[in-house]
């Protein structure tokens, strides 16, 4: 475990640097950035009306970071779109697509095999596709075939990692939904998402001490164990996004659960192994937006840990509306991965291990 007489690490801007050559902690703190330069360039993107007029369904075909957004954007904003919407995390297509459904492919190098087989797939069964991507084989497509598409220009990622362009990628995807007239969404919401953006950020930047610190009290409470992080309703994708970058980032196997489920059978699967209150730290994220009932379901929950010597923390969402409090945990949590990161003193940017396992595939 990292000695305390290291942790003063995280107030030191020189130090961090030297650990983070790639930048992660530039894209971080370029989040507000990302969001903005999407919505300028937002005019890219455009479907023809007739395409628009019969759009009965969406799938979505994603990987790993790039799947993140249309998570974020599902959970979000469910209760608003007037279609249904799948997140298809595989080669295969669903076999309900047909040329009534709309099938947006994102992939931010542009070359994810998963992506392509379902590209070729989309046009075998004549969907109407559009693209989110940053280029490769995927734009190519695009470009050769005038699809609607948005093409990522990740100046505001300098990491150039997919996990941390979801400013790029969450906007993104709300445009294409919005250039199809499926979903509305206006300009007073973008720029309170950027307001909230900067405000959580400036609370948690290098430049605030410890004390005042959430996301470096979360670092700090999750070396050596496993982060869960528990919330509800229109945070699942957010949550599921920060476990991503926990374990890319952080390199720690992180993971999300979502109440009310989980208390139809979590609850009695935390009595073993004994070891569960030395490994586990649970992260509630409580909001006033949720339904009344899970809020007491949160603090329910947590209680019960407290019960079984199982350590947790509980974070109020405090911004006034569901997609300002999807981006105060966005912000929260990756400072808070990329924190975890320089405590072990390890390069956040590096996949190693997902790198061998691509390179295994291709022999």
């Amino acid at each position: 475990m990292t000695d305390v007489k290291d942790a003063a690490i995280l107030d030191n801007r020189t130090a961090i640097s030297k650990l983070d050559p790639n930048g992660a902690l530039a894209s971080a703190e370029s989040l507000a950035d990302q969001i903005n330069q999407v919505w300028q360039e937002r005019q890219q993107i455009k479907f023809a009306e007739n395409e628009i007029k019969s759009i009965a369904n969406i799938v979505v075909a994603g990987m790993g970071g790039s799947a993140l957004g249309a998570d974020v954007v599902w959970h979000l904003f469910k209760d608003q779109l007037t279609v249904p919407m799948y997140i298809n995390r595989d080669y295969q297509l669903p076999n309900f697509v047909d040329h009534n459904t709309l099938v947006i492919l994102s992939s931010y190098s542009g070359d994810t095999e998963e992506i392509l087989s379902c590209a070729k797939l989309a046009e075998e069964k004549k969907a109407k596709i559009a693209v989110i991507s940053s280029g490769g084989k995927l734009a190519d497509i695009a470009k050769n075939n005038n699809y609607p598409s948005f093409f990522i220009n990740a100046k505001h990622n300098p990491s150039q990692q997919p996990r941390m362009a979801i400013g790029y990628s969450i906007l993104a995807f709300i445009c294409v939904l919005s250039a199809a007239n499926l979903l509305d969404f206006q300009e007073k919401q973008l720029l309170e998402i950027i307001d909230v953006v900067n405000q959580v950020t400036d609370k948690v930047k290098i430049e605030i001490d410890q004390a005042n610190n959430q996301a470096k009290l979360l670092a700090y409470l999750s070396l050596e164990r496993r982060p869960i992080l528990v919330g509800a309703e229109f945070l699942e994708g957010a949550l599921h996004t920060a476990c991503n970058q926990f374990n890319e980032n952080a390199k720690i196997y992180a993971d999300y659960k979502i109440i009310p489920e989980i208390n139809h059978h979590l609850l009695e699967g935390l009595n073993f192994p004994k070891s569960n209150s030395l490994n586990h730290f649970f992260i509630f994220f409580q909001s006033q937006l949720y339904h009344p009932r899970n809020q007491k379901r949160i603090e329910l929950t947590q209680k019960l840990l407290e019960k079984k010597d199982i350590d947790s923390i509980m974070v109020n969402l405090e911004s006034d509306n569901k997609i300002t409090q999807v981006f105060e945990l966005i912000t929260l949590t990756t400072f808070a991965n990329l924190y975890l990161a320089f405590l072990e003193k390890i390069n956040p940017c590096p996949i190693p291990s997902v790198d061998w396992f691509k390179e295994q595939l291709k022999k």
